[in-house]
């Protein structure tokens, strides 16, 4: 790490002192979500800095390595997606430490990544929770893009979403039930698909 991205990292956190919301972190670490350091800063105003900062590589990167919420979201946001290489998404969906990175990292990263789609369709058979998630929260953004699956894809898809909506994790149903919308959104074939695989109707899901 250099100098001045050790310093820049050194006045990101020190920032969060701006933006603290005690009352967020405190309902976090009651609902168990635990970092070694939390500020409880919204996600809006992480945005807001991370697009005041711009895409940066290694800051992206010295971020991650930090035990603290707001680092592991801002890291999401301001990682180039054309330098996200494959071994480094596998190591950092290794080291996902909640839910809520876990779905910002998709939302804000993921999704954008050549690989998605064979990721996300990999990812949903997964016996990993977090990759799981990641998996459908994937498949709903680029359903939602209108990027429709091969004959194969619908068929591995359908198969796999019908398991995790009766899955014991609430949250994995959650992801599951989102990504279902979305790929009814792709037009009245895949509605019809959707509802006769998974024997619901539109108002289910």
């Amino acid at each position: 790490m250099t100098e001045q991205i050790s310093e820049q990292v050194k006045s990101i956190k020190r920032s969060f002192r701006l933006y603290m919301n005690g009352a967020t972190a405190a309902s976090m670490r009651q609902k168990g979500v635990n970092y070694h350091l939390n500020w409880g800063v919204s996600v809006m105003d992480l945005r807001r800095m991370a697009d005041d900062i711009g895409p940066n590589y290694e800051l992206s990167i010295e971020l991650w390595k930090e035990n603290i919420r707001e680092c592991k979201i801002l890291a999401a946001m301001l990682m180039p997606p054309e330098q996200m290489w494959p071994d480094m998404v596998e190591v950092w969906m290794e080291q996902i430490p909640t839910l809520e990175v876990a779905e910002s990292l998709a939302f804000y990263l993921l999704q954008y990544l050549e690989a998605a789609p064979e990721m996300a369709f990999r990812w949903i058979a997964s016996d990993r929770y977090y990759h799981r998630i990641c998996g459908y929260h994937i498949l709903a953004r680029l359903f939602s893009r209108k990027e429709e699956p091969d004959e194969r894809g619908i068929n591995e898809y359908l198969d796999q979403v019908a398991v995790a909506l009766t899955d014991e994790q609430a949250a994995v149903r959650k992801a599951a039930a989102n990504s279902v919308h979305w790929f009814k959104e792709l037009g009245e074939v895949y509605r019809r698909l959707a509802c006769h695989a998974l024997k619901t109707n539109d108002n289910v899901t």
